[in-house]
């Protein structure tokens, strides 16, 4: 049982940068937009957040658990969100190819990730390659006081940082929101069909830089989550690996639902750290990472050949609006 829990326990904080992402990808693609920046979002967000309390970390003698959280956590959404506008202004303003300006931004997020990550381990002068902030991780890891009372079963579901908890909220929202408010149906209405949406009077581009920019910020959470939890905060060039692009992939999973989302994120955080926990030669170690891929193209398989309306892509998903043309 103690394995069965270690593994659940590992799992769900392997998940959660992954819910992040998903979800913010989720409420992008809803409104029509195909932002394949979600990778370098996540890491924009993560170097934002670790710039953020580096600085925080040296001008202190004595670091306070509230600022320790809300300067990292500003700085995050701050540089995510510029990176988004980025996007928003090249596809939804200039109509570029969103495809292109997605792997252009995730190009972009990578290097800008690294470069200021390598100049911050250099301003440290340190002999290691990678960057240690644990007393701001340990403020971001903080746990709920009543949980290692309750037993094996506090310490599974209830032993974690606020941000596990912050991922499951957004994406329950998410959900309730767009199934179940005007802001949701409209935001559906742009993704579906941006031309009679227009026609009634929604305004096409607002509601497609909003959604956007909301998505973006919410997957730079991810990224911070990482490395301010996961990673005990420490920081290293290309250590977030493709989570990005596991994001991405979760969305088809979950049938663009940020409900569903919750249980895919889980799911491939799991199959992402199987090959750990059973015994195999190295030589099929690859196979088994390769799970979460092909679950997903098995869930697209199954989903375009149902064809059912409501587990479809929106209609406009990745195009333009040209509202000349309306």
């Amino acid at each position: 049982m103690g394995f069965l829990f270690q593994f659940i326990s590992r799992s769900i904080m392997q998940g959660t940068p992954l819910l992040y992402g998903a979800t913010g990808e989720i409420i992008t693609e809803k409104s029509g937009n195909l932002n394949l920046g979600i990778p370098g979002i996540m890491y924009v967000g993560a170097i934002s957040g670790v710039i953020g309390a580096f600085f925080y970390q040296q001008n202190t003698t004595v670091v306070n658990t509230f600022l320790a959280v809300l300067i990292p956590l500003l700085a995050s959404v701050l540089g995510s969100l510029i990176v988004t506008l980025i996007y928003c202004f090249l596809t939804v303003t200039l109509r570029a190819n969103q495809n292109v300006t997605g792997l252009a931004i995730t190009t972009f997020g990578v290097g800008f990730g690294n470069f200021f990550g390598g100049s911050l381990i250099k301003v440290l002068k340190s002999d290691v390659p990678y960057l240690a902030l644990t007393e701001i991780a340990t403020a971001f890891k903080k746990t709920l006081p009543f949980a290692m009372k309750m037993g094996s079963l506090g310490k599974m579901f209830f032993s974690y940082g606020f941000m596990v908890y912050l991922a499951i909220i957004i994406a329950i929202i998410t959900s309730v929101i767009m199934n179940k408010t005007r802001l949701g149906l409209q935001l559906r209405a742009v993704g579906e069909s941006p031309a009679t949406a227009d026609a009634a009077g929604i305004n096409v581009n607002a509601y497609k830089y909003f959604a956007t920019a909301i998505g973006g910020v919410i997957a730079g959470l991810g990224g911070l989550y990482y490395v301010m939890d996961y990673s005990n905060g420490i920081w290293s060039n290309n250590g977030f690996g493709d989570r990005g692009w596991l994001a991405i992939a979760i969305v088809i999973f979950a049938i663009w639902k940020a409900d569903l989302a919750i249980i895919g994120s889980y799911v491939f955080g799991a199959l992402y750290i199987l090959f750990n926990y059973i015994s195999v030669p190295m030589t099929y170690i690859p196979l088994i990472q390769m799970l979460p891929y092909v679950v997903t193209i098995l869930v697209l398989i199954i989903v375009s050949a149902r064809k059912k309306k409501e587990h479809q892509p929106p209609e406009a998903l990745g195009l333009s609006y040209f509202r000349e043309e309306r």
